[in-house]
C-alpha cells in the first residue's frame, strides 16, 4: 500500500503542477482527496491490513492528504496573483472604450426638471422624512376620526408605534401634504414652497396604483392669489418643463383638507 500511496501523491503533484485554472484545481482536489478521490478510497482498504501494518498506513495516508490539500492551496494562490499581471504585449496607450452613458430615472428627471421650473419662480424645495405622525398625516387635515384612511388596509402603520396618541402613533407618510404643516409652523409667511417626494399606501399593484410612488406638491399662501394666477402659474410650470404650450383644464374637485378644491 506505501508504494500505492505514493504512486498516487507523486501523480497529484503533477496534475496541480499542470493546472492552469481554478476549475482543474478544483477537478484535482475531487479526484484525488475527494469523498470519491484515489486517496480517499485507499481509507476504506485499511482495516483489511495487517494489524501491525494500520497505524503506519493510516498515518501515511493522512499526510499525503494533507500534503496535496495544501500544495492545491498554493497553487490556487500562485493562480490568482498571475491573473491580477498585465501581459508584456497589452499597450497601455491603445485607446479604451467610450462605456455607453446612463440616464436618469424618469421620475428622477421629472422631479429635477419640475424643481429647477419651481425655483425659477421663487419657490422653495422642501424635503422632510417619510416617516410622520397620525397627527400630521389625518388630524391636522381634517380627516374624521372614522376615515377609513386611518385603518391598516390603506396606511402602513408602523410595527410598535401603532397605538397612544396621535403624535405617538407612527406611519409611512400617505401623501405630503402632512408635510406642508410642518413647513408652516416652522417658517413664517407668506409661503411658496414645493413639497416633492416618495408615499405609501397598502394598495394591490395594478396598472392603476402601487404601494410606493411619487407625489409633488405646491403651496403658495400670500396675499391677493386668485384662481387665475394658479392656473397661470401652472400652465408656465408646464410649459417649462415640456418645452411647449401645454393646455390646462382645471375642475372642481373634493378634499377633505382644502376647499374649494380642483382637479
Amino acid at each position: 500500500m506505501k508504494d500505492k500511496i505514493n504512486s498516487i501523491l507523486s501523480e497529484a503533484k503533477n496534475k496541480i503542477s499542470e493546472s492552469a485554472s481554478e476549475g482543474e484545481l478544483q477537478n484535482v482536489k475531487s479526484a484525488y482527496i475527494g469523498k470519491q478521490g484515489s486517496l480517499s478510497l485507499l481509507m476504506k482498504e485499511i482495516p483489511t491490513l495487517d494489524v501491525s501494518l494500520r497505524p503506519e498506513m493510516g498515518k501515511l495516508l493522512n499526510q499525503a492528504k494533507n500534503e496535496v490539500k495544501e500544495l492545491i492551496d498554493e497553487k490556487r494562490v500562485e493562480l490568482k496573483l498571475k491573473a491580477s499581471e498585465v501581459s508584456p504585449d497589452f499597450d497601455c496607450s491603445v485607446p479604451g472604450i467610450m462605456p455607453s452613458g446612463g440616464g436618469l430615472h424618469p421620475i428622477t428627471q421629472m422631479c429635477y426638471d419640475l424643481n429647477d421650473a419651481f425655483r425659477s419662480m421663487g419657490f422653495e424645495i422642501f424635503e422632510e422624512d417619510e416617516i410622520t405622525s397620525e397627527m400630521y398625516a389625518f388630524d391636522k387635515l381634517n380627516f374624521p376620526p372614522n376615515h377609513p384612511a386611518r385603518e391598516s388596509m390603506d396606511t402602513y402603520w408602523l410595527e410598535g408605534h401603532d397605538s397612544g396618541s396621535t403624535n405617538e402613533k407612527l406611519c409611512l407618510r400617505p401623501h405630503l401634504t402632512g408635510g406642508s404643516v410642518r413647513y408652516m409652523q416652522t417658517h413664517k409667511p407668506p409661503y411658496r414652497f414645493v413639497y416633492p417626494g416618495r408615499v405609501y399606501r397598502n394598495e394591490t399593484t395594478d396598472s392603476h396604483h402601487e404601494r410606493a410612488f411619487f407625489q409633488y406638491e405646491a403651496l403658495i399662501v400670500d396675499k391677493d392669489i386668485t384662481f387665475t394666477s394658479g392656473k397661470v402659474m401652472i400652465q408656465s410650470i408646464l410649459s417649462k418643463v415640456f418645452g411647449r404650450h401645454v393646455p390646462v383644464r382645471m375642475r372642481s374637485g373634493f378634499f377633505p383638507f382644502v376647499e374649494p378644491g380642483f382637479i
